[in-house]
């Protein structure tokens, strides 16, 4: 994956790796509802797209961590995070000054939903719905997310809740 080891702390926002593309983090939000497998999706703020909660490393926190932080700022969202990715997806931005880096690769933690509070950083700003995991495939652009949710399994039963 060529990443920052899971339980490093990142010392800098703008990590480059060995792939040229800059290290970004990202949050794959799960629940489970009446039986069944939901996902949380979110509105980018720039061009409403549907996205999940997405940043770049915060200096003095793992990437686990900033992943836990993005889907609060984002979402309100309170959860228990697990510190080993569930995979990666590369993307490109497309709006970048020819000079600057615009290639990613983003790290995806699995957040096992516990709450959404009232009120959150960026509320108001995102549009944020539930839905299957099919549905949230069908909405990322990205081909690599887009695998990651159809193959993403949480170890629980959904006969839990």
């Amino acid at each position: 994956m060529n990443l920052l080891a899971p339980d490093s702390i990142a010392t800098q926002k703008k990590n480059l790796l060995p792939n040229g593309r800059l290290q970004q983090v990202a949050a794959l939000v799960w629940r489970v509802e009446n039986g069944e497998l939901q996902l949380l999706t979110i509105t980018s703020r720039g061009t409403g797209r549907w996205i999940i909660p997405k940043g770049w490393p915060q200096t003095g926190r793992t990437l686990a961590r900033t992943a836990m932080r993005e889907a609060f700022e984002e979402a309100g969202i309170r959860g228990v995070i697990d510190p080993v990715p569930v995979g990666t997806y590369d993307y490109q931005k497309y709006d970048m000054p020819p000079e600057a880096v615009s290639s990613f690769t983003v790290a995806v933690y699995a957040v096992a939903f516990t709450e959404q509070v009232d009120q959150w950083p960026e509320r108001g700003e995102r549009i944020l719905e539930w839905v299957s995991p099919e549905l949230a495939a069908e909405r990322v652009e990205e081909p690599e997310l887009k695998k990651l949710i159809h193959n993403f399994a949480p170890q629980v039963s959904l006969s839990d809740n």
